[in-house]
């Protein structure tokens, strides 16, 4: 008796919650919570629901006695956890600001090495207490976990339960679980300066804003970025000499390279990481927001007597606001040019246009997502390669539908749409081509969000 008093009062609370969010929606005022997504409440329930993501794939096989894992001397759980996940040391870059978990262990001569694939993110620290990792999850945006580097003889994974979305929910990830690449001015510890800038780096960030506070070796040219430099100028403390970090092959005057698994932090790999995690953020944020957004239209249609099903304008426009933010990213429309060629030190391009970092879909043509330019721009055709992932496949329905429709329309049109000038025609036509090719059913579904 009592459960079901308890399950009446929770449908009831729900009820009331629904009904004074649809009179704030129908007289026009948006809740000042409205920004913030309630990724914590139904139907996301981030903390209590059961990710579907790389790191649970490898718990369950684990589990089942399918993959073992050794424990190194030397890196802990490190090398065997990578290739348990399909990711190679050849992505390696190295960060040396004090801006994660543990901080107290990341300095310049310390820095923090991450390794990543098209799903997984794995950071590991010299005498570390956790490897620390991030996965992607359809549903829940990015998804925190830590393995414990003290225990020697049997692997320990743990979920994060909130103290990661301190830095990884906020402004920075889309107002979700998510991801980010931060650029600062570094003190002689690796602490960001007082009073100093800091930045959010993806492909639209000029390279003059980016990767300080990293490590980056990798000839590109004219080009110049924050990286591998120290703020020494206390009174003017973003006055840094970019000449002096450029151009750099060799790491080891700045510490010692022979504890971390490769010598170098590839730029290439860094410029990959920056577009990608972003492009996650934006992924959830369109997923997070689409079944929010749904919930609250299931609710409004029991109440206001509308048909089961029915969308509202208002969930459209909030569907179409994120889409076009998707959109636009992943075609790179907004993408910084190159004014100089990029060549990595390391096999980290060679594996990822080859297959060995991440699947290769080619075309009829021998096309495809993962071929680097480098010398105008990041990628030679400018889609993301991530339009193949589980984050892209899996999005809600009426999200997935408006992201092709708009997609095939800014593709197909006689003319660069507005706003995404930067594409030329050859460009659009390459990429639909290639599209059309490897995912055939891409553009074949009947529009109903727009």
């Amino acid at each position: 008796m009592g459960g079901r008093t308890c399950k009446r009062r929770l449908e009831l609370g729900h009820r009331l919650k629904v009904i004074a969010l649809g009179c704030l929606l129908i007289t026009g005022i948006a809740p000042a919570t409205w920004a913030q997504l309630s990724y914590e409440q139904p139907p996301i329930n981030y903390g209590s629901a059961t990710p579907d993501d790389a790191v649970q794939d490898l718990i369950h096989r684990i589990q089942q006695g399918h993959t073992s894992l050794e424990y190194s001397p030397r890196h802990g759980w490190l090398p065997d956890l990578l290739e348990a996940m399909h990711i190679s040391p050849e992505s390696q870059v190295l960060v040396f600001s004090k801006t994660s978990l543990q901080l107290h262990k990341i300095s310049p001569r310390t820095p923090r090495a991450i390794y990543f694939n098209d799903d997984v993110y794995v950071g590991w620290c010299q005498n570390g207490d956790v490897v620390e990792i991030a996965a992607t999850d359809p549903r829940l945006g990015s998804v925190f976990y830590t393995v414990d580097q003290t225990d020697t003889r049997e692997i320990k994974i743990s979920r994060d339960r909130g103290g990661c979305l301190t830095c990884h929910a906020s402004h920075r990830t889309q107002d979700i679980p998510g991801l980010l690449v931060r650029s600062i001015y570094s003190d002689f510890n690796g602490r960001p300066r007082t009073g100093t800038r800091t930045y959010v780096t993806d492909h639209t960030t000029p390279f003059e804003q980016r990767y300080g506070g990293w490590y980056v070796t990798g000839e590109h040219g004219t080009i110049r970025h924050m990286g591998n430099l120290i703020s020494t100028n206390r009174e003017h403390p973003e006055e840094i000499d970019r000449d002096a970090g450029a151009n750099r092959l060799d790491l080891t005057e700045f510490f010692d390279v022979s504890p971390y698994l490769r010598p170098h932090s590839d730029m290439v790999a860094l410029m990959v990481l920056e577009h990608q995690t972003q492009m996650h953020n934006l992924l959830a944020r369109l997923a997070i927001e689409t079944r929010l957004a749904q919930h609250y239209d299931e609710g409004m249609n029991e109440i206001l007597g509308r048909p089961p099903g029915s969308i509202s304008d208002s969930t459209k426009r909030r569907i179409a606001t994120a889409g076009e933010k998707l959109v636009r990213y992943m075609l790179f429309a907004d993408e910084t040019p190159l004014n100089s060629e990029i060549r990595g030190p390391s096999r980290y391009r060679e594996l990822f246009e080859t297959g060995a970092i991440g699947p290769v879909y080619e075309d009829s043509r021998g096309r495809h997502l993962r071929q680097f330019d480098l010398e105008r721009r990041m990628f030679k055709y400018p889609c993301s390669f991530l339009i193949y992932s589980k984050a892209f496949r899996e999005l809600p329905p009426l999200a997935l539908e408006w992201v092709c429709n708009r997609l095939k329309e800014v593709l197909s049109a006689e003319s660069p749409p507005d706003g995404y000038e930067s594409l030329s025609d050859e460009d659009r036509r390459a990429v639909l081509e290639i599209l059309e090719d490897t995912l055939p059913t891409l553009f074949r579904s009947p529009a109903t969000a727009t």
